[in-house]
């Protein structure tokens, strides 16, 4: 069992910057993928950005120039460093995270989410 916890949401104006991070913690053998999703209220879960294993990015194209994904593989940790932050990028950020035990074993594990509130 793999467990995932987010840290480093909160207020912050529009304009302002924020850093999440996501540690992995448990039995871990091998974590390939991880990303950041986020949910506002009444919409649906988003992909925001992913981040393989040998560091290759993906983003919405909302947050493209402004957020960026990076990972510690020695620390299975995944960051998401959000500058220039909207009213709009308001929502519960989650961390999510593909594990295999073995090849060809895919995971999918979620954290508990993180708010992230951007208002004046």
């Amino acid at each position: 069992q793999v467990q995932l916890v987010e840290s480093g949401g909160g207020l912050v104006q529009p304009g302002g910057s924020l850093r999440l991070s996501c540690a992995a913690s448990g039995r871990i053998f091998r974590i390939n993928t991880m990303g950041w999703y986020r949910q506002a209220p009444g919409k649906q879960r988003e992909l925001v950005a992913s981040i393989t294993r040998g560091g290759n990015t993906n983003y919405a194209d909302s947050v493209k120039g402004r957020f960026t994904i990076s990972r510690d593989n020695a620390k299975n940790t995944v960051y998401l460093q959000m500058n220039s932050l909207k009213p709009e990028d308001t929502a519960v950020y989650y961390c999510n995270a593909d594990h295999s035990n073995f090849p060809g074993d895919h995971r999918s594990y979620w954290g508990q989410g993180t708010q992230v509130t951007v208002s004046s």
